[in-house]
């Protein structure tokens, strides 16, 4: 009797390995296409991860420009070069940082609440671009006039139509807010539809352009 249950086991397990090495190609199969899955995810995540590595280094179709003089001249060499980068198809911004505020002021639009160094500052700067002086030979606003003057012989647009056609194009205009508060301007003094914002505004789209100016 004894021998006969060990044979009975013997067969029993014999039969068990027959099944399991029965079913073993299929397992083999399901156990390469998850390796294979698996191999392919970590392969889609690294060169995800790449790609992003790349665009980070990668200058995008834009161009920003900071507009820190209030010279009339050199303000409007800005608005010829963001209009003409606009109109070729790349994302243009300008900052208008410390005099270059000037250009964003309302006419007339000089803000009641403040001290008497801000408006002594109002005072000695100029209130819009109609106020703007020219970088050489200004002569207390003779240069200015005779500088406009001179654009309209030319059939040159003036910076004030210039000016409209930079937003009408989608040229972003950004204040600068460190600025406006060292100078004491106030929002309700600028033109709207700006958009306000620091250094890091700045930095980051200057960061990603292909063109980056300082005027």
């Amino acid at each position: 009797m004894a021998e006969h249950a060990v044979v009975k086991s013997l067969a029993g397990e014999a039969a068990m390995d027959r099944s399991s090495i029965a079913q073993s190609p299929v397992d083999l199969e399901a156990l390469v296409e998850a390796e294979v899955a698996r191999q392919l995810g970590a392969a889609r995540k690294e060169i995800d991860r790449r790609i992003d590595e790349v665009r980070e280094r990668t200058v995008d179709n834009r161009a920003t420009l900071i507009v820190f003089s209030g010279d009339l001249d050199k303000v409007l060499a800005s608005l010829v070069i963001a209009t003409g980068a606009a109109s070729a198809g790349l994302e243009t911004s300008i900052f208008f940082t410390f005099w270059g505020l000037s250009v964003l002021k309302k006419q007339g639009g000089a803000a009641k609440k403040k001290n008497l160094k801000q408006r002594l500052f109002a005072l000695m700067t100029p209130s819009g671009t109609r106020d703007l002086g020219v970088s050489k030979m200004n002569y207390f606003g003779i240069g200015a006039r005779m500088f406009r003057s001179m654009m309209k012989e030319k059939n040159v647009s003036s910076l004030e139509e210039m000016f409209s056609l930079a937003r009408e194009l989608g040229v972003t205009m950004t204040a600068c807010g460190m600025s406006m508060d060292i100078m004491g301007i106030e929002r309700d003094e600028l033109i709207d539809g700006l958009e306000y914002g620091g250094v890091a505004a700045y930095l980051g789209k200057a960061s990603s352009s292909r063109l980056s100016l300082f005027i």
